[in-house]
């Protein structure tokens, strides 16, 4: 029985799992996933592989038939990739839950041209990736495959599916364009999501810069449709660029709070939006400046001001002035068309179309210019709003050619396991290996197709190391999510990935003589970044903690000085480092909970297309971790709020932060809840987390996922292309 063929009714993993959530005695049998886990591998996996005895003879048919290229195995000797392989084979690897290998064999595993049969295991999967991303260098690929074979290391998942692949797509996530106001930037613009959307990734645009609806053009009035029939064409572009039917292709949308058009941007996402306007696919984010806080604190009277007057005005676009700085001239400026609207209106909008949708995103885009440590202005962000880089605009002719060449942005995205990483035998070398594959990827990406991409990347060698199973890890050492411990931990965990990734990345602008463009401009060259660190001691303090970092190299300020003075002296390759993504199907694989989030369920449920639902327990859910498990619909949104915000001191770019709340909010969790409200969710109460999120310094919030009354979840179609 081939996998084109599977008979749901002949097999049993499918029924086991699903018992998973039949409680016995008010107990779940987690012992049902180990047997559906058993019959997986019995009933599908094994009956299904063809993996020759002979790695050699394995190899040679898989390159021969087109399954793998040549060329990143010819940079090792033969003998090398055979040991490299036992090692592998010798750890002993095993999935821990059914839906870890389902996933893995579903949507990784190397298959036949015709689908019916596997040709990669686990290990062979891990081989290439390490083989892969060191580029020949034996020692880079021993310490990948270790890190990877024992999860403390989970590459993205274009990078970790294509690593070594004949046919494959990019091993980037995601790109970030900027639209200028002008019909050449907008069509080149459309052209660019067509063409990143066909090669795998989701694409995030900017429409702040262009001219409102009603504006005129070449002096006639009322001219311009404003940015609505823009966000048509993107999501007719992208519902059409789909990899083959693979998938939907994924956009999204950002718009400042301070553009004329931003009601009817946020219109066009509600249910009974006229469908001439309705963008159904398109994700919809919003540019919030600190000025907008404070007109909704004050409950001011708001202007929106025209792009197109304000371009003129600075010489500029309009996402390259800073609103809050500059509000008071806008708004005494007789030569810029403003529009009033009262904040608190909007507020209320946003707050309306979240408990709806789930949108929009937010980006707190002064905070996030406040904390940037590289010469220029972050403008916008992706398609899940953990990055967050410097661009510069493109300026083209008619023939959309680049009279100068600006640059955007490719996300290479990567992840650390925190339960198996704080059992690393050397945390930093681990870090510092990871540092080095994510490099590969942002080296050895060339987005032909996008100059403005491929310029960006050129530019600035921009990776994103990231981090999940912070619950998991939280439960196991019995932590309160949330908890002053359990934020001092977030705290040191990522105070060390700033400081190895600082570390691996100084070591390579050393031996390569090179850094990131204008190095020379940025904070790391003047030494303020360092500041502190060298003013404050962020090593862990209560004994708890102290013990969870007791076999861990924790930096001193003395330490901090002298990476201080090295990369004054020698300078950093990677112009960003760290940003903390959505973890998808990858975290399943890894056995650890999704990025720094608290569990949904203790038996989690997902839809899966073709055969219905299955079931993930809580990894490592036992009597000991079960009381440290509480669903993020249970939690207080401010315990994930503070969470974040401990991360997001050493994080120079952004985190994907989803808010979790019922449409039933259970008594007591919000001391602002009055009687007469009877606990529904409000408005109120999500204006309230988002201003939370604000003064904690949060940059920017993902999805607002509702839990309804009647079991279902609005706003919980993560992006998958940009997850890792």
């Amino acid at each position: 029985m081939s996998l084109n063929n599977i008979d749901i009714s002949q097999v049993s993993y499918f029924k086991l799992n699903n018992e998973l959530n039949i409680p016995i005695n008010g107990q779940i049998p987690l012992a049902k996933d180990k047997q559906a886990l058993a019959a997986f591998f019995r009933e599908n996996v094994q009956p299904n592989t063809k993996i020759a005895p002979s790695l050699s003879e394995h190899l040679k048919f898989l390159v021969d038939h087109d399954y793998l290229e040549a060329d990143f195995l010819e940079q090792y000797e033969p003998q090398f990739i055979e040991d490299l392989y036992q090692y592998l084979l010798d750890q002993h690897f095993e999935f821990k839950s059914f839906m870890a290998a389902y996933k893995f064999y579903n949507q990784y595993a190397l298959k036949t041209n015709d689908g019916a049969y596997y040709l990669e295991n686990y290990e062979l999967r891990v081989l290439f990736n390490a083989l892969y991303f060191a580029g020949g260098d034996e020692q880079l690929a021993q310490q990948l495959a270790a890190e990877m074979i024992h999860q403390r290391y989970q590459p993205a998942t274009p990078s970790f599916l294509n690593a070594g692949k004949k046919r494959r797509g990019e091993f980037v996530s995601c790109f970030l364009l900027q639209i200028t106001d002008d019909m050449n930037s907008i069509g080149r613009a459309i052209n660019s999501a067509l063409q990143l959307s066909r090669i795998g990734g989701g694409v995030g645009l900017t429409l702040s810069n262009l001219r409102e609806s009603g504006s005129p053009i070449k002096g006639v009035a009322n001219a311009s449709s404003g940015v609505l029939p823009v966000m048509k064409l993107l999501e007719d572009s992208f519902s059409y660029s789909n990899q083959l039917g693979q998938r939907q292709g994924a956009g999204a949308v950002y718009l400042n709070v301070f553009h004329p058009d931003i009601l009817d941007f946020l219109s066009a996402k509600k249910e009974n939006a006229d469908e001439k306007i309705r963008v159904k696919t398109l994700s919809l984010g919003v540019i919030v400046p600190d000025k907008f806080y404070q007109l909704v604190r004050d409950n001011q009277t708001m202007y929106c001001f025209s792009p197109y007057d304000v371009e003129r005005e600075y010489h500029r676009p309009f996402s390259y002035v800073d609103i809050t700085q500059e509000y008071d001239h806008l708004v005494a400026n007789p030569r810029i068309h403003k529009y009033p609207l009262a904040a608190r209106e909007l507020e209320l909008e946003i707050s309306k179309l979240q408990q709806e949708s789930g949108y929009p995103y937010i980006l707190n885009i002064d905070t996030v210019n406040r904390t940037n440590p590289i010469a220029g202005r972050v403008i916008m962000s992706n398609l899940c709003t953990e990055i967050l880089q410097v661009q510069t605009p493109s300026l083209l002719n008619d023939a959309q050619e680049y009279l100068q060449l600006g640059t955007d942005v490719s996300c290479n995205l990567g992840s650390t396991n925190i339960p198996n990483l704080m059992h690393s035998p050397d945390f930093g070398q681990s870090v510092r290996a990871m540092t080095r594959a994510l490099t590969y990827v942002s080296d050895h990406s060339h987005i032909n197709a996008v100059a403005s991409i491929k310029h960006g990347n050129e530019m600035s060698h921009a990776i994103g190391l990231g981090a999940m199973g912070l619950h998991t890890y939280l439960a196991l050492n019995h932590l309160r999510y949330g908890s002053p411990e359990a934020l001092e931990f977030v705290s040191v965990y990522f105070m060390l990935l700033n400081y190895w990734t600082l570390v691996e990345s100084n070591h390579i602008a050393q031996e390569r003589q090179e850094t990131f463009a204008n190095f020379e401009q940025s904070a790391y060259a003047d030494g303020s970044y360092f500041q502190p660190y060298l003013e404050q001691d962020f090593r862990p303090h209560s004994a708890k903690v102290q013990q969870l970092f007791e076999h861990i190299f924790i930096p001193t300020k003395a330490d901090w000085q002298e990476l201080q003075q090295k990369v004054q002296q020698d300078g950093l390759y990677n112009a960003y480092r760290l940003a903390v993504a959505p973890t998808g199907s990858i975290s399943y694989i890894n056995d650890t909970s999704a990025s720094l989030q608290p569990i949904t369920w203790l038996v989690e449920e997902r839809q899966e297309k073709k055969n219905g639902k299955i079931y993930f327990p809580a990894p490592h859910m036992n009597n000991d971790t079960i009381p440290y498990y509480q669903s993020a619909y249970d939690t207080d949104m401010r315990k994930v709020i503070d969470t974040y915000a401990a991360a997001q001191k050493h994080v120079d770019q952004g985190m994907s932060l989803t808010l979790f709340v019922r449409s039933t909010i259970p008594e007591g969790l919000y001391e602002w809840k009055t009687p007469d409200e009877e606990n529904k969710q409000t408005t109120r109460d999500l204006t309230i987390l988002r201003n939370y999120a604000y003064y904690k310094g949060i940059k920017s919030l993902y999805y607002v996922r509702t839990f309804t009354d009647d079991t279902d979840e609005i706003g919980v179609n993560e992006c998958e292309s940009c997850s890792i």
